[in-house]
């Protein structure tokens, strides 16, 4: 049996630490994903979360994985366990969804790989500290109440982390990371659609260098 491509790299101790920022990253040319990579990780975003939204998801991944050493590429909107399999299967080295079920999370744990549930409620979190796991997706993350509803967490639940994607831009992203409880945040705002279009990669890698910059903590 073949090894999946995962296996041939060192493992993802935290996503939440590998950046301030996780672009969120919808693929639709498989032309696009390494080079548009490159710029993520020239800019200093090497965590680069692939959606799997598109026919060319998987495939966008196998392109980052054996193309771009710098990059630890995972795949989001996973929804099934198949999904899992396929995603590890292509090279991710991580995975995050935008919600959970008990299938969904074992499937997850059993992948091998580090792995973010979505939740947006605390009775979520509490379910999953429950089950161990102590890293999650907050989402939508201002739709769910923001910075506020995030702040309010911290005091009972301190063991929970977040990385909160939905609704986040260069703007709002450095309230989220002053939290106490968020590792990272999730966005897109680095990878403009007229700049992909147009294969404006310099444009990428400047907007990337200034999203890593955000929420430098000392």
């Amino acid at each position: 049996m073949t090894a999946p491509a995962s296996a041939f790299f060192s493992p993802v101790p935290s996503v939440l630490d590998l950046a301030p920022v996780v672009p969120v990253v919808v693929i639709e040319d498989v032309a696009d994903a390494v080079p548009l990579a490159r710029a993520l990780v020239a800019g200093g975003l090497p965590a680069i979360e692939v959606t799997l939204r598109t026919p060319a998801a998987l495939d966008s991944i196998r392109a980052i994985t054996g193309a771009v050493p710098g990059a630890v590429v995972g795949a989001g909107t996973v929804l099934t366990p198949v999904q899992v399999s396929e995603a590890v299967a292509a090279g991710a080295r991580f995975l995050v969804s935008p919600g959970w079920t008990e299938t969904l999370l074992e499937a997850m744990r059993a992948s091998g790989v580090p792995f973010l549930p979505g939740v947006s409620t605390t009775s979520e979190v509490v379910a999953l500290l429950e089950r161990g796991v102590r890293e999650m997706k907050f989402f939508p993350a201002q739709a769910a109440g923001g910075t506020a509803y995030l702040r309010s967490l911290a005091g009972p639940l301190p063991q929970a982390r977040f990385c909160p994607t939905g609704g986040i831009g260069a703007a709002n992203a450095p309230e989220y990371l002053a939290l106490p409880n968020v590792g990272c945040v999730g966005g897109t705002w680095m990878l403009p659609a007229d700049a992909v279009a147009a294969g404006d990669w310099t444009r990428v890698e400047a907007l990337a260098r200034e999203a890593a910059g955000l929420g430098r903590r000392s």
